[in-house]
């Protein structure tokens, strides 16, 4: 017998496809179109806005911030304050040692970051791109990074040194820009240019909504039964634009006080 027969569809009739069939070939077209639609609208959704302000470069910048701040929000800053004390500047050089430094900082103690830069900065000497580059993984290893630092730092150094990230400038682009042209950086993500944004740059509405300090502060000062993720912060926080950077400040403070313990790696590493 022939294998060249006609499909059967419904009532053995060849060459006619049943509803089913017709229907899952239609949803099959059509699951990719809707999956790129939603993948558009969560990328709307994730885009970054940051309302451009005065930097944040000194003492005196601080204290006029945090001022504008308690005008626009009161009772919210006036309790992380009475608990949390005035914010501390925390300011940091803007180039190659500076981010280098908050890389070292990601998920580790304080004490712990502040002995693994020390080591750098003696073992690296003098701490920079080319130097990183030039350090091979048993120098990197004395230092104390782990494997995941260590690709990220070269990775930074590789954009530095060999293809035109110039960091310093940064400032002088808009914060969205700014933070684009970090996370193009294999092995930075949205909480180190943030964080670089805020205490690098002096960016008055950087905020890293996905620091678990950040949200512990929220939750305590706030009342909440849950801790917010970081899209509910980032919500949350919208209260508090154009100066959420200051309230970053704030709340790393009030968690400090709160619960008596450094609220994340970079606290005592800040200038």
């Amino acid at each position: 017998m022939s294998g060249n027969l006609p499909k059967k569809g419904l009532g053995g009739k060849p060459g006619k496809r049943t509803p089913a069939k017709a229907k899952a070939k239609k949803t099959r077209k059509a699951a990719p179109r809707k999956a790129a639609r939603s993948k558009r609208l969560r990328q709307a959704k994730a885009a970054i806005f940051y309302h451009p302000g005065p930097l944040i470069q000194d003492e005196s910048a601080l204290e006029e911030a945090l001022a504008r701040l308690i005008a626009l929000d009161p009772e919210i800053v006036g309790k992380l304050i009475e608990i949390g004390g005035p914010p501390p500047l925390r300011r940091q050089e803007p180039g190659f040692a500076g981010l280098a430094r908050i890389i070292v900082a990601q998920q580790v103690s304080t004490a712990s970051a502040n002995a693994i830069f020390k080591r750098c900065e003696t073992l690296l000497a003098p701490l920079g791109a080319q130097s990183l580059l030039e350090a091979d993984d048993d120098k990197l290893r004395a230092c104390g990074l782990s494997s995941p630092k260590m690709r990220a730092l070269r990775a930074l150094a590789q954009a530095v040194a060999q293809d035109g990230l110039d960091l310093t400038g940064l400032g002088a682009l808009a914060a969205e820009e700014a933070h684009q042209a970090l996370v193009a950086v294999k092995g930075i993500g949205p909480w180190t240019a943030d964080i670089f944004l805020l205490f690098c740059l002096g960016h008055p509405d950087a905020f890293p909504a996905g620091d678990l300090a950040l949200q512990e502060a929220a939750k305590l000062a706030l009342g909440l039964k849950q801790r917010p993720d970081a899209r509910r912060l980032e919500s949350i926080a919208e209260r508090w634009r154009p100066l959420r950077g200051i309230a970053a400040r704030l709340l790393w403070a009030y968690y400090r006080a709160a619960r008596q313990r450094v609220g994340m790696a970079l606290e005592g590493a800040a200038a």
